[in-house]
Order: C-alpha cells, then structure tokens, then sequence
C-alpha cells in the first residue's frame, strides 16, 4: 500500500518494513558491524531456523566491543569474528503486533527508549520490523505535511460544534481538509487544542479568514506551507 492508500492507514502492517536483514545466532559480531555499517541500521533481528529469537542492537554492539562498535577497523573486527551473536544478543525483545496503530507503536518505542521493534502477526510470527523513521514517514504522511496547504493553529472551547464551525468557514474560504488534529493536553478544563491543514484557501483572504477565526477562538498560528509564511499569535 502507498501513496494515498497509505496515508489512510493508521495500522503498523502498512508501514513497517518487510524486508528485513537479519542475522542467525550463529553469526558472528563481527559480521553483524558490518551489515549494520553497509546498511546503516540500527537494529538486527536474530533468527534461527527462521524463528525469532531475539534482536541485537548498536548499543549491544557497543557494550560488546567496548567501543564505538560501527567504527571498529577491519583489524578490530577480525578480532571479533569469534563472538557468536546468541552470547550478546538480547532476548524476549519487545514486539509489536501488525494490527498496533503508529500512535500506539510510537508511544511503545518512546516508553521502552529503543529505536525500533520487530513485528509480529496474529500467529506471533516474525513479520518485518518497525523503526522510528517508519513512524515518522506514517505521521509525516497523515498529516498531509507534504501538502502545498495552510495550517491553523487555535484554542477553542470543546464543545460540540466549535470544529465544525472552524471547518465551516475555512470551507466557505475555498478550504478543503487534509487533517484534523486535536489535543487538551496542558490547557483548562473545557478548552481543546485543534490543528487544521486545508488546501485550496485563498490566500488572497487570508486577513479576513484570521479575522472570522479569531471570533471563533483564540488563534495559535497561521502557517502557509506554499509560501513559507509564518504568524505565531501565541
């Protein structure tokens, strides 16, 4: 799935990478720098008999060798091609299920501080891996942040129809929206956070859109994405 199929899907199985390279325990570290260097990743799953059995990371890597484990010389990792991945690999490593949606999977990464997990399907079978750059594609695509758009920023009080009024009347002005995003995180109890990106506003009316928002709520910015414009109100 891709492109605009893709950005309506909030579930890990259409954004995690399926292609994976791997390791078996019977590799050696040394091996394992190495595709980690050629390949400029940060995690190995670790199979045997194409069974997970665990993940070996950087910083596995790192407390292995005793140094910046992906900028050893050729010397230094011919001197660990003796160490066998099972002896430092870690174990029962975090998974997520294929059906976890990109929030859940980012607050899962960022609560565990690592940088990415192995997937698994229904089955508890290895599927692929998901990493933070995954997530950042995912969030960075259903935000429509690549979008030629406008972005308003504003308080407003929760209730039922103060969206849908702000909706209205970027819509009168020519809007259409790419995402609605909101939060009440650090406001008063009764007020919400909303985060609107529209194509097709005219900008020529961009004063009197603000004008109209701001009897609507109190506006946090205006930001025109086209024309790297920027108005930080609060």
């Amino acid at each position: 799935m891709t492109g605009k199929n893709r950005r309506a899907a909030m579930l890990v199985k259409h954004w995690m990478t399926r292609r994976v390279i791997t390791v078996d325990t019977e590799s050696t570290l040394g091996s394992a720098i190495q595709l980690m260097r050629d390949h400029e990743i940060r995690m190995l799953p670790v199979l045997k008999n194409g069974v997970l059995e665990g993940v070996v990371t950087d910083r596995d890597l790192k407390q292995a060798s005793a140094s910046d484990a992906l900028h050893l010389g050729q010397q230094d990792l011919n001197a660990l091609a003796h160490v066998k991945i099972d002896s430092i690999m870690t174990r029962d490593p975090i998974c997520i299920p294929f059906d976890r949606t990109i929030d859940e999977t980012a607050e899962i990464l960022l609560e565990n501080k690592i940088s990415g997990a192995p997937v698994i399907d229904g089955m508890e079978n290895f599927i692929g891996v998901i990493t933070q750059t995954d997530v950042f594609k995912a969030l960075i695509s259903l935000t429509g942040n690549r979008e030629q758009s406008v972005q308003f920023g504003l308080v407003v009080p929760d209730s039922k129809n103060a969206i849908k009024e702000i909706d209205d009347t970027l819509r009168y002005h020519g809007g259409r929206v790419i995402s609605i995003l909101t939060s009440d995180d650090n406001l008063p109890e009764g007020y919400r956070k909303v985060f609107l990106r529209m194509s097709g506003i005219d900008r020529l009316r961009m004063e009197v859109i603000t004008e109209e928002l701001q009897g609507k709520g109190e506006l946090i910015y205006t930001i025109d994405h086209r024309d790297n414009i920027r108005m930080v109100y609060k």
